[in-house]
């Protein structure tokens, strides 16, 4: 009965050092998915028949010393597992009583005073005997910031395959490891709907060429409906190099020459002229013959009469070379089928295929 009084009395100590005593700064959050270890000294005390009985040695009440690893599952429930040196003594001799206690508790800290906590377990002890007991309890950490706390635990030592009640009052620091999780800022008030004024109508300006530009800003009036506009209300255009068709070059050559007489020139000039003022274009001197003659001759005299008209657009019109390629045809590709004195004169001929960058507008 002694013994029983002793026990609730500490219990009953316990709240009254959380309300009077330690001031606690960790909320039961703070706690959640933490791990934890302590180390803890005990004073331990055997029930009295073990006290008396020779079965038990006659353990006297007396202290130990032990250590806990555990694990805050939410901001309510944790799971330890603890193990305590059980240093005691005979009071019939003074013989020692050692022993080991081992086991796993489970503990439930209070919602709303999340240092205070109910403890249960089982355990397995070995001092005297070897027995199997649970164990009911109650416990307070005080938090003297996110890691470090000093703790208080008084527990009963239920036997079960044994007929015992023991008691043991714990006290002990604790360790958590990590810190708490970030606490989500609070959200803050909403800032008052700002006062709308009321809406003034807008004047309508006209937009007479209807490409949806208004007048007081289209810099280009009387733009093609189909045309896609920019916002000054101008023709939007893309560049692109492109085919602007064949140009044919009335060149006369002399029998057997591929020289180009200066009144032959006309032509000539007037394609470098292009050139150089579209420094994007390009060209294919094409040279052509009538079918009079050795074929490979004449295929010969044309490849010589296009290179004539590409020096001549190089030297003397500084065309990059490599905007200009020239190429034979011979008698391959006639103009006018036949052998006819027209067929003939119309197939005596130079072609230039011109390529440039042309502008075309964008299309809505």
């Amino acid at each position: 009965m002694k013994l029983k009084k002793t026990f609730l009395a500490v219990a009953a100590a316990l709240p009254l050092l959380s309300a009077n005593v330690l001031a606690d700064t960790v909320t039961a959050a703070d706690l959640k998915e933490r791990v934890f270890g302590s180390l803890f000294g005990e004073y331990y005390m055997p029930d009295t028949d073990k006290t008396e009985s020779a079965a038990w040695s006659y353990m006297e009440k007396d202290w130990g010393y032990g250590i806990e690893l555990g694990y805050y599952l939410t901001e309510n429930w944790a799971l330890r597992a603890e193990y305590a040196r059980m240093e005691m003594q005979s009071k019939l001799d003074g013989t020692d009583v050692n022993g080991n206690r081992y086991g796993i508790d489970a503990m439930y800290h209070l919602s709303n005073m999340p240092a205070l906590y109910l403890v249960g377990g089982i355990k397995r002890m070995d001092a005297a005997q070897n027995t199997t007991a649970f164990n009911l309890g109650v416990g307070y950490k005080h938090f003297f910031n996110q890691n470090f706390a000093l703790f208080a635990e008084a527990n009963r030592y239920q036997g079960i395959d044994e007929s015992y009640g023991d008691a043991g009052i714990k006290l002990g620091m604790s360790y958590l490891f990590g810190s708490a999780a970030a606490k989500a800022a609070p959200t803050p008030a909403p800032a008052p709907a700002p006062v709308r004024a009321q809406p003034v109508a807008p004047v309508p300006v006209a937009d007479t060429d209807g490409d949806g530009v208004p007048d007081n800003i289209d810099n280009c009036a009387g733009t093609p409906a189909v045309h896609k506009v920019d916002a000054s209300g101008c023709t939007v255009y893309v560049e692109k190099m492109a085919a602007v068709g064949d140009i044919d070059i009335e060149v006369r050559f002399p029998f057997d020459s591929a020289v180009v007489g200066a009144e032959q020139r006309d032509d000539v000039d007037n394609l470098g002229a292009f050139m150089q003022r579209f420094t994007e274009s390009t060209v294919m001197i094409e040279g052509h013959a009538s079918n009079i003659g050795n074929p490979a001759y004449n295929m010969r005299l044309s490849e010589r009469r296009a290179t004539a008209v590409a020096d001549i657009l190089k030297n003397d019109f500084n065309v990059d070379p490599s905007r200009i390629s020239a190429v034979g045809y011979g008698v391959t590709k006639p103009r006018v089928e036949g052998n006819t004195p027209e067929a003939h004169a119309a197939n005596q001929r130079i072609e230039a295929k011109v390529t440039a960058k042309i502008k075309e507008p964008v299309l809505r």
